[in-house]
């Protein structure tokens, strides 16, 4: 099997086994098949910016070019921090990008990657946001009508329990099972700013999320397309948006969209 293309991140299913496919270009391929397989992964030289299709020597936020780094509504500042928001206030560089990414339904949510965080979505991706952060299980903790108000519940919680992911911990397998979701909601709740506390959610149901994975990395490897062009080996597993192989090694497929690979399996 050989396939060629521009890579962009992991595609995600969720079910009772987490399902990858990998875009290339405009094709797929099925990535659970083939774990236990060997496989190969040659970056062939040449990046094309995940927005616009530019050639271009360096990409920037995980796949754009500087000039769409720069101007992209999908790299403005409230994407990493959605307390920073403004298109509430009438202010984005795209307002018709805002209307379908900010100001909608936003959930803030406690998941179980590394520990315990609290984290930021729209509620159309849920769960896709967890599955991409690697975690195993998640809970809403509040529903709000835009990015913003969102974005100030976040920075409250973050007083109190973490807002970051150990990628290096989240890929050791090591869950925290011991973890009761529903109840550090509950603890969390009671900490809320009385003018946030009304938009706690009401749901909670939480969801289980197990991934693809016949053996973990004890002394985790990075690989990285730019230091070494070519990626092979047996693959052990798919967890976020990270590859797993044999001898403790991962690779992380979001950090390099839009990088032309040639992808071959066994």
């Amino acid at each position: 099997m050989e396939m060629t293309g521009n890579i962009r991140k992991m595609e995600s299913q969720h079910g009772e086994v987490i399902l990858y496919n990998l875009p290339l270009g405009i094709q797929k391929m099925e990535m659970n098949r083939w774990i236990g397989h060997e496989i190969s992964m040659e970056y062939l030289g040449s990046i094309n910016c995940i927005k616009c299709g530019r050639s271009t020597k360096k990409s920037f936020a995980q796949g754009f070019c500087y000039p769409c780094f720069t101007t992209a509504p999908e790299t403005e500042e409230c994407v990493l921090r959605p307390e920073l928001c403004r298109a509430q206030d009438g202010v984005a560089r795209d307002m018709e990008y805002a209307k379908q990414h900010c100001l909608n339904e936003h959930v803030v949510y406690l998941s179980i990657t590394s520990g315990l965080k609290v984290g930021v979505t729209r509620h159309t991706q849920v769960p896709t946001r967890w599955i991409d952060q690697g975690a195993v299980r998640a809970i809403e903790l509040a529903r709000t009508p835009n990015r913003y108000t969102a974005g100030l519940i976040e920075v409250a919680m973050k007083a109190h329990i973490a807002d970051k992911t150990n990628w290096r911990k989240m890929l050791s397998g090591s869950e925290s099972g011991e973890v009761d979701l529903v109840k550090e909601k509950g603890k969390l709740g009671r900490l809320m700013p009385e003018e946030l506390s009304g938009f706690l959610s009401e749901n909670n149901q939480v969801m289980d999320l197990k991934y693809p994975v016949s053996e973990y990395p004890v002394k985790i490897k990075s690989l990285n397309f730019d230091k070494d062009p070519i990626v092979s080996g047996r693959l052990t597993g798919i967890k976020g948006q990270y590859l797993l192989f044999n001898e403790d090694r991962v690779i992380n497929i979001r950090k390099f969209g839009g990088y032309l690979i040639k992808f071959r399996a066994i």
